[in-house]
């Protein structure tokens, strides 16, 4: 255990290379995690393929599961459940370490504090290795939220916690109580798919997923989504089609797109009251036309969300925990791939459309 394989990102267009690193004496309250399994993120696609730029040289991967191997004086013993932490505990953990008591942190956004280390998303550096889920190992950092998670939880489904359905809780988290509410959900991607699947659990009234994708709303269907709009430039106004299929007021938009036109719909939804949260524009796009005029009169609270905090992160373990049998999540996941065939797995990422391409990590022991 003096090594780690790594798989390093050096630029759009560019293979990633296997490279064999030491592993670093650890500091003080740092973990040294053996990876066992990693899901691509569409972030990290879109940074493999140039629509977003990141850091190079780097290791992509914030989708990760492993075990713990060692601990430096001064890692938490417990994790943000309270459960104990050791050698041979199946663990993840958040995208995020940051300081907690900056003022950010203390005032709920830990993922943009002080001290910000963005696992998947660090420069390689000689002082700085084993930062991302493509490779044989991981050095959690000091106030990383991790959490343990013993079976039955099956392994390819921890890593879509600590992006997807942490993320998606945090949503939830600003959009308010969705029990008997009706809620519209922007996006039949994998965090549409997983919030069709939360506000199910959570007692929501009806669940309407709109997408321009017909495949992927049928998926949605199977996550808990009552009613599904297939988003055409020829459709009709997505309010008319909503309000065609439920004749209640919608309360909660929830846009996980990124696609300008369908976080206009979903405003213009909206009843009295009613709150929109968006998640999925985190790539430029073209400023969105609001009404301030139906914003002020209609009482309506609009929210942004990047990425989630250690609240957000201990909801997505619980959900995962005790819903993941009642939904099809392991067919999400295309499980095929190995730190050897990554750049396989990057191209069939982009090319198959698939949710997640999972790449199973590790040495034989």
């Amino acid at each position: 255990m003096d090594t780690s394989k790594i798989a390093v990102f050096h630029g759009a267009g560019q293979p990633l290379t296997l490279e064999t690193v030491p592993i670093p004496t650890l500091r003080e309250g740092e973990i040294l995690v053996r990876i066992e399994y990693t899901t691509l993120c569409r972030s990290d696609l879109n940074t493999f393929s140039g629509r977003r730029t990141e850091k190079t040289p780097t290791i992509l991967g914030h989708e990760i599961a492993g075990t713990i191997v060692a601990m430096n004086p001064g890692a938490p013993t417990r994790d943000g459940r309270g459960a104990e932490l050791q050698p041979g505990c199946r663990v993840t953990w958040a995208i995020y370490a940051s300081n907690p008591d900056s003022p950010l942190a203390r005032l709920g956004i830990p993922q943009k504090a002080a001290g910000l280390f963005k696992y998947g998303h660090e420069l390689i550096r000689p002082d700085s290795t084993l930062h991302g889920g493509l490779a044989e190992y991981c050095i959690l950092r000091r106030h990383t939220p991790v959490i343990r998670i013993d079976p039955p939880l099956p392994l390819p489904l921890m890593t879509l916690i600590n992006c997807s359905v942490a993320t998606v809780a945090g949503s939830l988290r600003l959009a308010g109580p969705v029990a008997g509410r009706n809620v519209v959900i922007g996006g039949a991607g994998m965090l549409g798919v997983i919030a069709c699947a939360m506000c199910h659990c959570a007692g929501a009234h009806n669940i309407i997923a709109a997408d321009i994708d017909a495949e992927r709303l049928a998926i949605a269907r199977k996550f808990g989504a009552e009613f599904t709009v297939r988003l055409k430039p020829d459709a009709p106004p997505l309010k008319e089609t909503v309000a065609a299929l439920c004749p209640d007021p919608v309360t909660i938009a929830l846009d996980y797109s990124g696609v300008p036109a369908t976080m206009e719909g979903l405003i213009s939804l909206l009843g009295i009251g009613g709150t929109a949260v968006f998640v999925g524009a985190t790539h430029p796009e073209r400023p969105l036309q609001i009404s301030a005029e139906q914003l002020i009169r209609n009482v309506h609270t609009l929210k942004g969300l990047h990425n989630y905090n250690e609240q957000d992160f201990i909801a997505g373990v619980d959900f995962m925990e005790q819903n993941h049998w009642r939904f099809p999540f392991a067919s999400l996941i295309e499980d095929k791939f190995n730190l050897d065939t990554v750049n396989e797995a990057f191209d069939c990422g982009l090319k198959s459309g698939a949710y997640r391409v999972g790449i199973r990590i590790g040495r034989s022991h």
